[in-house]
């Protein structure tokens, strides 16, 4: 099977967010944000919580996040 049959789907990434990069710990294409479920494609990946270990889609998701749950865990 390849990206090409029909049925195919991507698996999502898995990472550890460290501060200013990330580890991939599962290949994948994408990784969802935590508040909206939107599927970040890894290039676009540019907010996330090395506290709380989540990704966001924007700086909009990634205050209302800090908002919600503060710095910590």
């Amino acid at each position: 099977m390849n990206i090409f049959d029909k049925g195919f789907a991507p698996a999502e990434a898995s990472l550890r967010y460290l501060d200013g990069d990330y580890v991939v710990l599962k290949p994948g294409p994408f990784v969802r944000c935590a508040i909206s479920g939107k599927p970040i494609p890894l290039d676009e990946l540019f907010y996330w919580s090395v506290d709380r270990q989540e990704a966001y889609a924007d700086a909009v998701s990634a205050n209302l996040a800090f908002e919600r749950f503060g710095r910590g865990k």
